[in-house]
């Protein structure tokens, strides 16, 4: 046990992997000890049957948590051996039904001291413990079916990504850095216009200079994403000018400097944050919603390519 304290939670895969090694191993051992010619993989198989119903493949995988491939395999053991037949479908010939042999039946019978001794090992073995194992499974399953560990798992690596952002300030020095960012993805979907080259090139005179604001994201010191906050003539902002780095995706920049500027914004006593979008961009409209914005009607855009106006409103 020495390896799986070391390793901790790492191993949990490979830990319930010897458990259930060691569950298969002895569960052959009890079969034999009374005398049932079965396999314990059979086993969910096997006992999904009652003895006067017939089941197709796809309802027992489904009520056993299985895959299709893993029972049709199971059920052809089961009938080399003699303990179940197959037939088709009376209104679809196309679909097989399973239902227990005689031998099946005889077995499944024969099997109920088996059942009635095994469940009751079990449950003095619980109570010698100070965790329900079986409730701590159905936990575990009902969490994994929720969220699935691959998907805990990114999230984490985001978050721990995350903490070596930094969001700072524009300075003259990022201004190429600010147009790069920016006309790679525009290019990427779309075409350069004249506000484009006008906010991009000049973006002291287009932005700054007229109560606007400009911040630079940094991941591991060096500049990955850029986002700016236009001033409008109500008060509020114009999220604009937003791009990240195709090198930098998946670690939460655009959430992180988005909602950096949306907290300026409103530090500032701003109304709202209004922006503009093209609904092809999902990913982007999906972070759009996720930040707050919802779809809102608003004037005429300068921007071709805008199809979509959002906004976000302080209360």
């Amino acid at each position: 046990m020495d390896f799986y304290d070391r390793t901790g939670k790492m191993a949990l895969g490979s830990r319930l992997r010897r458990l259930s090694e060691q569950m298969t191993e002895q569960a052959a051992a009890i079969y034999d000890l009374y005398q049932v010619d079965l396999q314990p993989k059979w086993f969910p198989v096997f006992y999904s049957l009652s003895p006067t119903e017939e089941k197709s493949i796809t309802d027992i995988a489904r009520e056993i948590g299985h895959t299709h491939p893993s029972v049709s395999q199971i059920v052809r053991e089961l009938a080399a051996k003699g303990y179940i037949v197959e037939k088709k479908g009376e209104t679809d010939g196309r679909k097989n039904f399973v239902c227990l042999s005689p031998t099946g039946r005889q077995t499944r019978e024969k099997m109920q001291a088996q059942l009635d001794d095994v469940t009751s090992a079990i449950e003095k073995a619980m109570k010698e413990t100070h965790h329900d194992l079986w409730k701590a499974i159905a936990e575990w399953e009902h969490l994994l079916d929720q969220k699935t560990l691959l998907r805990r798992v990114q999230e984490e690596k985001k978050r721990r990504e995350s903490e070596q952002v930094k969001i700072v300030e524009y300075t003259p020095v990022y201004q190429e850095v600010f147009r790069r960012l920016n006309e790679e993805w525009i290019t990427r979907f779309f075409r350069m216009e004249e506000s484009d080259y006008k906010a991009l090139d000049h973006p002291q005179e287009y932005i700054l200079d007229k109560g606007g604001y400009i911040y630079i994201a940094l991941y591991k010191g060096e500049p990955v994403g850029a986002c700016a906050l236009i001033a409008m003539p109500d008060g509020g902002f114009e999220l604009a000018k937003m791009a990240v780095s195709p090198q930098a995706q998946g670690l939460g920049i655009g959430y992180l400097i988005g909602r950096h500027c949306i907290e300026k914004a409103r530090s500032l006593g701003a109304p709202r944050v209004y922006l503009e979008s093209n609904t092809t961009l999902k990913p982007a409209i999906s972070l759009y919603y996720k930040l707050g914005f919802r779809k809102a009607a608003g004037p005429p855009s300068p921007y071709e390519r805008a199809n979509i106006q959002m906004e976000l409103i302080f209360s």
